[in-house]
């Protein structure tokens, strides 16, 4: 039997890192929230830790960076892209100064994905909102009069608000609700994330990515010792890191000629899961309707390669706040066309940015190697093409727009490698 209804400006559906970001920045304008969180205890996502420079730009304009920092926030300074391609030296020769790019932004942030949540969910509790966790069987409505109905401690609830907001991940509920499709394109490769720890000799400034032999390497120190790994790999070796022993397959892949501080990282110590999943995108053509909106992966996610998830949820969050806080009339799905329409573009951005990286890091062999190299030396003489990717680090809005087509990748890799990709030859 239901309880007496509530009723609230805004109900979040997700307490992670969008809905726990939106309750505490609303509650704090003062706003009555209600956040609802299925999970009792956040677990490691293996992804979400990394924060670009635009996405801390983002916490800053949020007021949330200094409560990250005084969690454990790491600020890494320098970029290194080992691949086999080039020379230890030639890579450290190219190595990009990371502060440097954004004025007021030391680098990208690393953190781990629960110590976010948690700390998103002390904030907004702190703020004044109602934060639930635990909760199940959510029965969302929309239209004129939004409400939502749950089950938490045994009981169902019911509450109506002005407005309902769908931070629920991939599979959102709101996003069914709603009638929204989510497009997803097709897989290019598989990705592997691990939190590991020990990692002695590895410096926790730097960040690396790279190319070797068949894997696509990226290292993430988060201080401390501690770094988040990850691994690209074809699609046609899904069982590679299957089992009881995928950690030490996973480390053991790390073996490289290419990385100097190899030895950091294969003796290091696995601190988290190691999960596998597909790199491909999705999107939604307008994150809206009647009685809700929809932020983070429940509007439709970026390619993970290219590390763009925690941004694109802050700037979600940021440009929505705005939004209520500047009409009255919620009531009125239009209002979130200006947020429709800049994400659109900014999320067609960054699937070519993750086009572009994929093609470059994420196919193997002989041919692909020495692709890599004409490529690389493509970008030294024009470095206009590398813009596309920059715009990962410094935000998609600040690089021109012409930049994100298909004659930019063919100028940096050829025709054959662009129709290649676009066929699925390459899965």
């Amino acid at each position: 039997m239901a309880t007496e209804e509530t009723k609230y400006d805004v109900i979040i559906v997700g307490g992670g890192i969008g809905g726990g970001a939106l309750a505490t920045v609303l509650a704090r304008a003062g706003k009555s929230v209600l956040a609802i969180e299925k999970s009792t205890a956040y677990r490691d996502r293996v992804r979400g830790e990394w924060i670009a420079m635009w996405g801390v730009e983002e916490l800053k304009t949020l007021g949330l960076y200094d409560d990250f920092i005084a969690a454990g926030g790491h600020h890494l300074t320098r970029h290194i892209n080992y691949s086999d391609e080039h020379t230890q030296e030639e890579s450290e020769a190219a190595e990009i100064p990371l502060g440097a790019m954004t004025p007021g932004v030391p680098g990208p942030m690393t953190i781990g994905h629960p110590a976010s949540c948690n700390l998103l969910n002390e904030l907004a509790q702190k703020a004044g909102a109602t934060v639930l966790r635990g909760v199940d069987d959510v029965k969302v409505n929309v239209g004129e009069s939004p409400s939502v109905s749950y089950l938490h401690d045994g009981s169902w609830h019911d509450a109506s608000a002005r407005i309902i907001v769908g931070a629920d991940g991939r599979g959102s509920a709101v996003r069914k609700a709603l009638g929204i499709e989510l497009h997803i394109d097709e897989q290019h490769h598989l990705f592997s994330g691990m939190l590991v720890e020990n990692a002695t000799g590895f410096p926790d400034d730097l960040q690396v990515t790279g190319s070797e032999n068949d894997v696509h390497f990226l290292v993430f120190p988060q201080g401390n010792g501690r770094a988040r790994l990850y691994l690209g790999y074809p699609s046609d070796q899904a069982k590679r890191l299957a089992g009881d022993g995928g950690p030490q397959a996973f480390l053991d892949a790390f073996k490289l000629k290419s990385l100097p501080y190899s030895d950091a990282i294969v003796n290091s110590t696995p601190a988290g899961p190691c999960n596998s999943y597909p790199n491909q995108d999705a999107w939604t053509d307008k994150p809206y309707a009647q009685g809700g909106v929809l932020i983070g992966d429940a509007a439709g996610y970026n390619d993970p390669i290219i590390g763009q998830g925690l941004s694109i949820t802050y700037r979600d969050v940021r440009i929505v706040r705005d939004i209520l806080l500047a009409n009255d009339h919620w009531t009125n799905p239009d209002i979130f066309a200006p947020y429709a329409e800049e994400r659109a573009e900014r999320m067609r951005k960054l699937r070519f940015a993750a086009k572009m990286q994929s093609i470059y890091h994420n196919e193997f062999g002989a041919e692909a190697t020495a692709r890599r190299k004409r490529a690389s030396d493509r970008r030294t003489e024009d470095p206009t093409l590398q813009l596309p990717l920059i715009a990962t680090l410094i935000g998609p809005d600040k690089v021109p727009a012409p930049l994100f087509d298909d004659s930019v990748l063919e100028k940096l890799f050829g025709t054959p490698a662009i129709e290649e990709f676009t066929s699925g030859a390459h899965l």
